[in-house]
């Protein structure tokens, strides 16, 4: 018969605990895995950067427990990869009817949900020398448009081909000089439609106000706030609130890129891609997009609810 040493009670007890670590770390291995997010890639509209990248990004992973990769640029640009098959994002969070439409007509999605609101306002720099006049301006106690027409005053906006932004603040300031009777107000603010010396990304037009290298730019009211910029509200008849803007002015019409364009009300939309790589993830962070933990978030950050919009569908 083979000799069999004898096993001591420590021995005994230094395996036992041996396959206890070895199963605890078997465990801890699996649960690391059952937590590893699955990705979710979500295109959105530029503006939404400071949001998306910031409190939503936070949320959906603690919620959702999906890891957000986001890509904000000018809704139109994103629109047009889209529907071109250039770009294949599980969600696109589009700002304005128009681009969410694109996608819709391309067959990309089935519809697109509205989830948040918002205006056009005039961002000013606080480092800039007609500050103080802006300041009035923010308080109703002087005219924003003889500020604006200031010679030497450098104004920023974005590419009204790919970017709604870019077209919109063309359509405030149409209706600006439609309400107080100004003909020349556009040219003497814009200048052109295509200005060169006006137009920048999007990404770096609140950038260049920070650094005191632009006077004043187009803007949502959701942007100033998260980079301490101050801002003057427009009256309600030209700040692309109402629903029915192009209604009310169906003479206000834009012509850029080969394309016309109608004002538009500044609603946010959300559109699950029929090629999502995550569908379920997609779908799962569109509803909550529509819920009170977002809609709180997005309350917090100046968006306002989408009202009475209806969704698009083909």
């Amino acid at each position: 018969m083979p000799f069999t040493p004898a096993i001591t009670r420590r021995q005994l007890l230094a395996r036992s605990l041996t396959v206890i670590a070895g199963a605890a770390l078997a465990g801890l291995s699996s649960q690391l895995l059952a937590d590893e997010l699955a990705t979710l890639d979500v295109a959105y509209a530029g503006s939404m950067s400071s949001l998306m990248e910031g409190p939503i990004k936070k949320s959906v992973a603690s919620t959702l427990k999906l890891e957000m990769h986001g890509q904000g640029q000018g809704s139109s640009a994103l629109a047009q990869l889209i529907a071109g098959g250039g770009l294949h994002p599980d969600v696109f969070i589009p700002i304005t009817p128009g681009p969410a439409l694109t996608i819709l007509r391309a067959g990309k999605a089935d519809f697109a949900q509205p989830i948040a609101h918002t205006e056009m306002v005039i961002a000013y720099s606080p480092k800039s020398r007609f500050a103080s006049r802006f300041d009035a301006a923010a308080k109703g106690k002087t005219d924003l448009w003889k500020i604006l027409v200031e010679p030497g005053l450098r104004f920023g906006r974005t590419d009204p081909i790919v970017d709604p932004q870019g077209r919109n603040i063309v359509f405030t300031m149409m209706l600006a000089a439609k309400t107080n009777k100004q003909a020349d107000l556009v040219e003497k603010i814009l200048g052109p439609a295509i200005n060169e010396k006006q137009i920048f990304t999007e990404p770096t037009v609140m950038v260049r106000l920070q650094s005191g290298e632009l006077d004043a730019a187009s803007a949502y009211k959701i942007q100033p706030g998260p980079l301490n910029l101050p801002f003057v509200k427009l009256p309600g008849d030209i700040n692309l609130s109402a629903q029915d803007v192009h209604a009310k002015h169906p003479d206000v019409t834009l012509s850029v890129g080969g394309k016309s364009y109608n004002p538009e009300p500044l609603i946010y939309y959300v559109a699950v891609l029929k090629d999502a790589s995550n569908a379920k993830g997609a779908t799962a962070f569109m509803e909550w997009l529509k819920g009170n933990e977002a809609q709180a978030i997005f309350r917090k950050y100046s968006y306002d609810p989408p009202g009475d919009a209806a969704s698009l569908h083909t």
